[in-house]
């Protein structure tokens, strides 16, 4: 009985990975085909097209499951989605901007307005913490791409604003209509980058206690996991000591 038991713990353990993986695919097919349906089918001249196409084969998107998204895009039968922005406090009174594509808004915003309820948090109107955010193109690429010193100088060449290097990761933001030409400038210096995208970077950012950190994190993880969120962007900074107590 004890094999039988750790066997049905693998299963049900692998089920709940597949079907989390699943959920990853459906998301980024969508936002291919929307990206395709705006702009033409060919990643080379379509940013935004690209730019989902690097962040599905960074999850190990299958190549042909890419290329029935962007097919789809010019079929009869695909769904109408749209881009939508919802925002919201969470507990600690940290600010989130939720980005999603959606085919019917008012139940978007009912099941997002009833996740901020459940997690200690509240849906705010439009623009209501935007404030708190500076819209800009963010290029991500793995820390193995270079030394601090050589991304820098390959990003000041490519016309960016900034760079945040760590260990294990180099943002480089850049104006928003400017992502295109960035991209292209480091990618002839250092490669593909891990992605290309829009992105809300926090400008005013909000120190959470450990008491609130797990909320905030619980908060967004049941954000992310609504089918039609893309993305979750928030304002929250983390002391080492509380990042060190919630690994523990």
């Amino acid at each position: 009985m004890a094999g039988h038991s750790h066997f049905a713990n693998i299963q049900h353990k692998k089920g709940v990975r597949d079907a989390k993986r699943a959920k990853v695919f459906t998301k980024l097919a969508r936002e291919i085909t929307v990206a395709a349906k705006m702009g033409q089918p060919d990643p080379a001249h379509n940013a935004r097209l690209k730019s989902a196409v690097l962040a599905a084969r960074a999850e190990s998107m299958p190549r042909d499951s890419i290329e029935r998204a962007i097919k789809k895009a010019t079929g009869t039968d695909q769904e109408n989605y749209e881009e939508a922005r919802y925002e919201g406090i969470g507990p600690g009174k940290v600010a989130l901007i939720v980005e999603a594509l959606t085919n019917n808004r008012n139940r978007t915003a009912g099941e997002l307005r009833s996740i901020f309820d459940k997690n200690d948090g509240v849906m705010g109107e439009t623009n209501s913490v935007a404030f708190n955010f500076q819209r800009v193109g963010q290029i991500t690429y793995p820390g193995t791409a270079g030394s601090e010193d050589a991304v820098m100088e390959a990003a000041i060449d490519a016309g960016a604003d900034d760079v945040a290097s760590s260990p294990l990761a180099h943002d480089i933001y850049c104006a928003p209509d400017s992502l295109h030409a960035v991209a292209k400038g480091l990618e002839s210096k250092l490669g593909e980058p891990q992605s290309a995208r829009l992105a809300w970077r926090p400008t005013i950012t909000t120190e959470v206690t450990v008491d609130k950190a797990k909320d905030v994190l619980d908060l967004i993880a049941a954000l992310e996991d609504n089918d039609d969120v893309q993305r979750v962007a928030a304002n929250y900074e983390m002391s080492e000591e509380v990042m060190a107590k919630l690994a523990s």
